[in-house]
This record gives structure tokens, C-alpha cells and sequence, in this order.
């Protein structure tokens, strides 16, 4: 293969050439051995193989087989229709790809495993005569370069063909009893890989005493539940178990045992990972969204949480090989997706099925493209704050005008643009609360016993400022149809707007990201299923008929955020997200749903980045195409290609934080902090008592678990940034606005720790690491 060389240098270090190496002309078959009826089918009759770079990820390769059509074949589509025109592998160890059978030119071919097939179904590309021998051995030379690439994270060009070896696919060797003893795994020195699961031979023992109490302590069980032996995945791994007064995870048991994933035989969609020694299973966790998964490519490691006797747990296997993370990980992220939808994972479109798999995909760098120099700032001092209030100052805050509203609870809380008023919903009642010169919230006011123009009182279910903090809209949730106007000032609803007789108002938004900074009259109202435009202005209803767009399907949309130029992201409760340049159009891209409801949304100034909320994790997208003839444009703007979909980024807890919180994670609508001419660099959410605020630089650079927690003595309702401050965030929590001040620097006392820094990694966090 060395021929190749001088060759491989010209296309493989440009990185700036999106494709490799391509076969211009062959077949594209799906072999089903065994299978009687169909044991060879043609799936592209005219088909060229690619090798291409995925793009904006360093050292991974996808093999592409392009569909060719005849002339005339191929209906026009629009930029919005999804087509069945390519398929996309992503080159790894695991596709076992391979020359095919065949002994003459006629037969030449490649071979891979259909992945998300039965275990013995193929792909087989059939090439033509016209492809010369050399053409193909470069081609599977590029394969290996490519795989090499992708399992030690580091250029080839200095390799020997010697070093691709491994990955030049064998038959597999009859298969043997392991023994369960305690073994070691040996892998190849190579300076440039990180440690790994490979590196550690049998677990020695733990350098801690042993602990007094460990949460979920394993001891074999029984099942409990009708399971087939059907393993969905199964590898060797190390088991460990965190323990809170250990501080760390500590082997749960000396010797290397199966991780597992199984279900059950009646096809209901129920998954469980189970961890069996010699005398029976340690654990049976059924797979379910509130596990908080934590995927690492550098410990080859997965941690969750688990609820067991009223107590939250973390487990963890960290896996013997490479390959069994890989396999393992693969079944895990399907077996979740299933569980969701209570579909096959098969019903889904391949490029849908990459876009669930890179959601979990390790630490990254997500490259910005925006210039980032300069020392980097840091947003977490509000967050814990330098001093205390003194008692005088304790003495002249005034609460006694403050109205009990005994049995109600906070529930909203909107902050103010132009002004400095922060406002809170309680039941029918609204606190006005002004912000002082300390960084501290004071106590201004209560607007008692909201009610429409005709008297009667209600409890808002949205609330939006209005017209430079001059209003107030409002949501009754016993008139869908209608919002209604307050007047700031005489605190009162002066307004009713009927939207429409027969479309609801489920969620509104600014018109753009700052309008409410201005006198822009307009706004942004979406229903169930559809998008409409409100201009309070006009006569008789209020919706504008020519921007109103409702689509056919039931789509359950869940929120709506705003660009600083008006483009809108749109999410739903089925957990997809749809990008807008304006109302009144089909959206020009749609992401697919990866299963959890989404809560909350919110877009960045430039619409480059967004974050949806779901119960128990944000998801990270940045909305820049990076390949194709829209390279460089928004996917509010144009649509991405098939198979370069962004790669979501979930922002998770880590499992040990989780236990330390000992309750499920449910996540409160997250933001960007916000302010015209200033760039984003936090976002922030609550989860019970605790407010969690991720570095966004850090995450942008791929370490998507920099964050700091804050406890606060009562459950945080919803929290959000200061307009205009990176640093100041303020939280609604659950407490009686006459008894204490919500989201007073007062109550955030040393009693609310401790604080929690997040940087380590897995490994040490191991007890018995040295």
C-alpha cells in the first residue's frame, strides 16, 4: 500500500477537501443470508462510493453510497423535502468492512455489516469494470487510514501499512468459555492515546477503608420480571458503585463481569442493563429517560443514577475494550430511543437514526468560528456571593405590606429590560420586586387579584413584558383565545385582545429577541399546531391572517424563542425543533425528536446556538451548516443536507451530583444570559434546590460538563439573568412572598451550601487509582 503514498498525501492532509477518494460508477446491494425469499437485494441500481470528512469533527470519516439517477428519474424537490438519495456509514471497526468474495474483475466488491440490521445482513457495493484494480485498493486503503483515525483520535500520514493491519477484517475464531478470573487486557502502545480501560489490569483493592454505606451496595438478585436471555449488547466490564462517604466510586467487585442489555420477548419496548457475575446478577436497572447517562470515550465509561428503596444511586462499568464501549453504547442509546417512542429503531430514516447516536457522542470541540481572544470571564460569582447582608440592613427591608397568599405558589418570573423590576406570579397575585445597588432584591410592591375587564380574577398561565417594561400581557387559561393587556403603571388589565374564534394561544413571544427594548407593537403566538402573528393595533381580531401558517400534523408545539432579526425555533412536547426564517412558511429545518418532551426554549442573538430543555437534560445545537452548497448559512436559512445534520449536545449532571441531590432531575426552562451588543457566555437552570449554570465558552470547546451548582434553602421555581448582566442571576423559589423575598441575596446565606464545582473526570473519581 505504500504505492499510494504520495497519492494519499495530495487529498487526505487537505482538510479543507470534504471528499477523499470516490468510486464513480456501481451497485449497491443489502445481502440477507439465510434469507430465502430475498437473499440479495438491489438497493441502488447506479450508486458512487465516497469516503467523506464529517465535517467540523477531526479524525472521523463516513463511507457515502450516492444513488445515481437516469435522466428524467429524478422529480425536482423543494430545499425543505427529505430524499431517499444517499446512504451514510460511519467508518469504524465496527462496519468489519472487507473486499467481497468475488475472484475476477467482474466481481469486484465491498462488503460491510448493516448495523442496524439482524447481525448477518451486509451491504455489498458491486463495482463495475470501469473501476481498475488500483482505484480500488486505494479506496481500501482510505477505509483503514480512516478507521485508524477514528479509534486513536490521531493523524495516519506517519503510519506504516504494518499499523493498519488490525483493522483488516478476519472471520471471527470459534467462540470459547471464558473464564471469569480476574484477566488482563493488553492493547498496543501508542503515545497518542489518552488512558483508557485498557491500561488497568485487575482491580486492585481499594486504597479506602470499607465504606459504612454504600447507596446500592450489589448482592446477587433475582430478576424479578420475565426476561428472555436475549442480549441486546453484552461486554466485559468493571463495576463500581458511588459511595457518599467514600467520596468517590468504589469496585463493587474485584474481577471482571457482563454488562448487559436486555429485553423482554413480548416486544413492549422494555429494556433493562443488568451487570451478572458467576452467581447470578448484581443489578436490573430498567432502562427509562431519568437515568442521566453519562458517556466517556476517554475512560470508556457509562454512568447513571437509579432510585432504589427511595434513594438515588450512581453505578458505573467502565468497559475492558474499546469495542465493547462502542457496542455497548450503540444498543444502550437504541434501547433508550425504543423505550420512548415504542417503536423498532428500523422505522426510522438513517440520517434521524446519526442524529439520536451523535446526541451522545463524547466531548467535542463544537468550533465556533467567532473570534474568542482574550482571557475568558467567568459568570459564577453571583452565584455564590461575597458577603452577607448585615443586620441593619435585615432591620429596614419593609415586608409588612406584602399580602399572605397562604396555599398558593410561585410560579412565573419575569425580568425586566428597560427598568430594574423583577416580577413574580403568585397565584392571582403579582410581586414587584426593584433591584439595588448591592447586586440584592428588595421588595416594591404586590398587583392584588388580577382580573379581566369584565372582574373576574384568574391566574395567569404565561406572562411576557411588553412595550419597554410598559406592559404586561397576560394568559387566562380559562380564555385560550384571548390575551390580556396590563397596564404596569395602574397595575390593572386594561385590555382584552381577542387573537381568534377557533385558534388557541398556547405560547407568545417578542416579535425578535430585544423588541421588548422598544415600542414594537407586535408580537408571536403559536397554538397546538400552528404559527400566527398578533398586532394588537387592528380591529376585531387581533391575529394577521396573511402571517398565520397551521400545519396538518398533531405537531403539540411547546415553546417559541426569537432571533435578534425575528427568526424563530419552535419546539415541541414530541421532542422535535423546527428553525424559521419568518411566519407563514414551512420551517427550513426540522431536527428530529429524540424522545423526551421538550420544555423550554431559547436561541442566542445571532440564532447560531439554541438550548432546549427537557426534564432531564438540556440539548445543545448550533445552527450552522457546515458542508454542502449552504456552507456558512444558519438552518433558520436554508436547510441542512440529509446527512450533515447538526450534532446535539446534551448537558447533563454528573451521576455523582445527582446522588449528592438524592431526588430526580427536572430541569427548569434554561437561558442564555442576554443584553444587545453582548456576547452569550452562561446559561442557567434550576432543578429543585439547586440553580446549575454551565459555562457556555467552555461547552462551545466541547466540555460539556463545566458547570457550578448553587443550593438554595427552598425549591428554585424558575430563574433567569439579569437583561444586560452576565453575571447576576435571579431565581423565583418556593416560598411565601410575605415571609421571605424571593430571590433575595438575603437567603442566599452559608446555610444554602455547599457549592459544587464540576471538573472532574471519571477516572479520578476511582478509589482505588493511583
Amino acid at each position: 500500500m505504500n504505492i499510494f503514498r504520495s497519492l494519499i498525501g495530495k487529498v487526505w492532509q487537505d482538510p479543507n477537501a470534504a471528499e477523499v477518494v470516490k468510486i464513480e460508477s456501481g451497485q449497491l446491494y443489502l445481502v440477507r443470508p439465510g434469507n430465502v425469499r430475498s437473499s440479495r437485494e438491489c438497493i441502488y441500481n447506479e450508486a458512487i462510493a465516497t469516503i467523506r470528512r464529517v465535517p467540523s469533527i477531526e479524525h472521523n470519516f463516513q463511507l457515502v453510497i450516492t444513488r445515481v439517477y437516469e435522466e428524467g428519474d429524478q422529480e425536482l424537490l423543494e430545499d425543505e423535502d427529505e430524499t431517499d438519495e444517499e446512504k451514510v456509514f460511519l467508518i469504524s471497526e465496527e462496519l468489519e468492512f472487507r473486499p467481497g468474495p468475488g475472484e475476477n474483475p467482474q466481481e469486484a466488491s465491498f462488503v460491510w455489516r448493516d448495523l442496524d440490521g439482524d447481525i448477518d445482513e451486509l451491504y455489498e457495493f458491486l463495482m463495475t469494470e470501469e473501476t481498475n484494480e488500483p482505484t480500488r485498493a486505494f479506496f481500501e486503503t482510505c477505509m483503514y487510514r480512516a478507521m485508524y483515525e477514528r479509534k486513536y483520535r490521531t493523524s495516519a500520514d506517519n503510519i506504516g501499512d504494518s499499523e493498519l493491519e488490525e483493522f483488516m477484517w478476519k472471520p471471527p475464531p470459534p467462540k470459547s468459555t471464558r473464564a471469569k478470573s480476574k484477566t488482563t487486557v493488553a492493547r498496543k502502545e501508542t503515545d497518542n492515546l489518552p488512558p483508557t480501560a485498557e491500561d488497568v489490569s485487575a482491580p486492585k483493592q481499594p486504597v479506602v477503608s470499607t465504606p459504612k454505606k454504600v447507596i446500592g451496595k450489589p448482592k446477587p438478585v433475582s430478576r424479578g420480571v420475565d426476561l428472555s436471555e436475549i442480549a441486546e449488547a453484552e461486554a466485559e466490564a468493571y463495576f463500581f458503585v458511588w459511595d457518599l462517604e467514600a467520596d468517590g466510586f468504589v469496585s463493587a467487585l474485584d474481577e471482571v463481569l457482563d454488562a448487559k442489555i436486555i429485553k423482554r420477548t413480548s416486544g413492549d419496548y422494555n429494556y433493562w442493563i443488568a451487570a451478572t457475575c458467576d452467581e447470578g446478577d448484581l443489578i436490573m436497572h430498567k432502562i427509562a429517560s431519568d437515568m442521566n447517562p453519562r458517556w466517556s470515550q476517554q475512560t470508556h465509561s457509562l454512568t447513571w443514577n437509579y432510585k432504589v428503596e427511595g434513594t438515588y444511586g450512581s453505578w458505573a462499568f467502565q468497559f475492558a475494550t474499546p469495542d465493547g464501549y462502542k457496542r455497548f453504547k450503540a444498543a444502550f442509546t437504541r434501547a433508550a430511543w425504543e423505550t420512548l417512542h415504542r417503536v423498532p429503531w428500523t422505522k426510522i430514516k438513517p440520517d434521524e437514526q446519526a442524529y439520536v447516536m451523535s446526541s451522545n457522542s463524547e466531548d467535542v470541540e463544537m468550533h465556533d468560528g467567532e473570534d474568542e481572544e482574550g482571557d475568558e470571564e467567568e459568570v459564577w460569582s453571583e452565584l455564590d456571593p461575597d458577603e452577607e447582608p448585615s443586620d441593619e440592613e435585615e432591620e429596614e427591608e419593609d415586608t409588612s405590606s406584602i399580602p399572605r397568599t397562604s396555599g398558593e405558589r410561585n410560579s412565573m418570573l419575569t425580568v425586566g429590560y428597560k427598568g430594574d423590576r423583577s416580577y413574580v406570579v403568585r397565584g392571582n397575585n403579582i410581586g414587584v420586586f426593584s433591584h439595588t445597588g448591592d447586586n440584592r432584591v428588595k421588595y416594591f410592591a404586590t398587583i392584588s387579584k388580577i382580573s379581566t375587564t369584565k372582574g373576574k380574577e384568574f391566574k395567569p398561565r404565561e406572562v411576557m413584558l411588553h412595550d419597554q417594561d410598559s406592559k404586561m400581557i397576560l394568559m387566562n387559561p380559562s380564555d385560550p383565545h384571548s390575551l390580556y393587556n396590563m397596564d404596569i403603571e395602574r397595575g390593572k388589565v386594561v385590555e382584552e385582545w381577542k387573537v381568534h374564534d377557533d385558534v388557541t394561544v398556547d405560547h407568545m413571544a417578542p416579535d425578535s429577541k430585544f423588541a421588548q427594548t422598544t415600542r414594537e407593537q407586535t408580537l408571536v403566538g403559536a397554538s397546538h399546531n400552528a404559527l400566527f402573528r398578533i398586532d394588537p393595533r387592528i380591529s376585531g381580531n387581533k391575529m394577521v391572517d396573511s402571517q398565520y401558517k397551521q400545519y396538518v400534523s398533531k405537531n403539540k408545539f411547546s415553546g417559541v424563542a426569537t432571533t435578534a432579526n425575528g427568526k424563530l425555533a419552535v419546539a415541541s412536547e414530541k421532542g422535535d425543533i423546527r428553525l424559521f426564517d419568518c411566519i407563514g412558511k414551512n420551517a427550513k429545518t426540522a431536527l428530529p425528536p429524540l424522545g423526551d418532551p421538550i420544555l423550554g426554549i431559547d436561541v442566542t442573538a445571532n440564532g447560531r446556538w439554541i438550548v432546549a430543555t427537557t426534564k432531564g437534560y438540556l440539548l445543545l445545537i448550533d445552527t450552522l451548516i457546515g458542508e454542502g452548497r449552504y456552507a456558512g448559512s444558519l438552518g433558520f436559512d436554508r436547510s441542512f443536507p440529509a446527512d450533515a445534520k447538526p450534532m446535539p449536545r446534551r448537558l447533563t449532571l454528573r451521576a455523582e451530583h445527582v446522588a449528592y441531590m438524592n431526588h430526580g432531575i427536572s430541569f427548569s426552562p434554561a437561558r442564555f444570559n442576554q443584553g444587545e451588543g453582548q456576547e452569550e457566555n452562561a446559561i442557567v437552570t434550576s432543578t429543585g434546590k439547586y440553580v446549575i449554570a454551565w459555562d457556555f465558552k467552555k461547552v462551545k470547546k466541547g466540555q460539556l460538563d463545566k458547570y457550578e451548582i448553587k443550593k438554595y434553602e427552598d425549591s428554585v421555581v424558575q430563574d433567569n439573568f439579569k437583561f444586560g448582566d452576565d453575571k447576576e442571576i435571579n431565581d423565583v423559589s418556593d416560598r411565601c412572598l410575605g415571609e421571605q423575598c424571593v430571590g433575595d441575596q438575603q437567603e442566599k446565606s452559608e446555610e444554602a451550601n455547599p457549592n459544587v464545582t464540576c471538573s472532574d473526570d471519571f477516572a479520578e473519581q476511582i478509589k482505588y487509582r493511583k
